[in-house]
């Protein structure tokens, strides 16, 4: 296997690197100073070059509500442009195989739960992250045309919220997890007695480990093509990836103060957007074709603050 990871320095992509690493297999990489895959004649040209057979798109601007708020225009057109020169140079340079990773926002905002993957384009997306998921939708669309009408083997993984090493944990922009890790951790460390959370904390998530996302992916790319269109069904190149447990926001918060250490008060901020009230994934699909997740949240968690607490603060609080 000749495999381009895009975006290996990403929380998702240094995972799945340490897993092909563990596996013996060797992956293609570039930093983004190198080749900036927002550029089509740069990976066009890195594309014609290198020829992998089997690229793994994990390349993306992502972060959490109050991110997204700030610069959507930003998120759409970045994920746009790497998702689409990456898809259309692969399939012109005659890449048989591409895996890529949206996201599970692509979803209804009320959507059925747990959440088919029928559910795509049934109904009004999110407001808060929406201009980030019609990218990945858009990527979707590209794999099943791509495969459609030059019989490559495109296919996508929606994953659930992620979270592990490698994460972004700025308390203001990061996903909500990581966010919570670090506010928490600073309430902690100065003895604060509150802590505020936004929203009404209500909302219901499910969560992921980054090293069972890693474990996925390359357990769907070795499905032979005939397996994995068994269990999509015709017309289909995506499918769901998550733990299959969901908790409230709340008692999220009360698990991170536990694995913290904070003991003070937990406040919430109403005037703060929720986001989408619930979101867990169906996986009868994915849990078919043989894989399931294998890292408990809490003890997910535990090890996600030890690895933060091992980092340099200003390296894992970025903006």
């Amino acid at each position: 296997m000749k495999l381009f990871l895009a975006g290996h320095r990403g929380m998702v992509g240094s995972a799945i690197l340490r897993k092909l690493a563990a596996r013996g297999i060797p992956a293609i990489t570039r930093p983004r100073t190198a080749l900036d895959l927002r550029d089509q004649a740069a990976v066009r040209r890195f594309m014609r070059h290198q020829r992998p057979d089997t690229v793994v798109l994990a390349a993306a601007r992502v972060g959490g509500i109050a991110a997204n708020a700030r610069a959507p225009a930003a998120f759409l057109y970045e994920n746009l442009m790497i998702e689409a020169n990456i898809i259309h140079e692969a399939a012109r340079a005659g890449v048989p195989r591409l895996l890529f990773l949206g996201s599970s926002c692509i979803y209804p905002r009320l959507a059925p739960q747990p959440i088919p993957e029928e559910a795509l384009l049934a109904g009004p997306l999110e407001p808060s992250n929406a201009p980030y998921a019609i990218a990945k939708i858009a990527g979707i669309g590209l794999c099943d045309s791509y495969t459609r009408q030059y019989g490559v083997d495109y296919r996508a993984l929606m994953p659930t919220n992620l979270y592990g090493p490698g994460d972004n944990f700025h308390p203001e922009n990061g996903h909500v997890l990581p966010a919570l890790l670090a506010r928490f951790h600073d309430a902690a460390e100065t003895g604060a007695a509150q802590v505020s959370v936004w929203g009404s904390g209500n909302p219901r998530r499910e969560f992921l480990h980054v090293d069972d996302l890693a474990d996925a992916v390359l357990h769907v790319l070795a499905l032979p093509r005939e397996t994995f269109r068994a269990a999509t069904g015709p017309g289909r190149v995506h499918i769901n990836v998550g733990s299959g447990d969901e908790l409230s926001i709340r008692s999220l918060a009360d698990l991170v103060a536990e694995v913290t250490g904070f003991t003070g008060r937990i406040l919430y901020d109403p005037s703060k957007p929720d986001g989408t009230p619930r979101k867990r994934l169906d996986l009868r699909d994915l849990h078919r074709l043989g894989w399931r997740a294998r890292v408990p949240l809490r003890d997910g968690i535990a090890q996600t603050y030890t690895w933060f607490l091992a980092q340099d603060a200003r390296s894992v609080r970025m903006a």
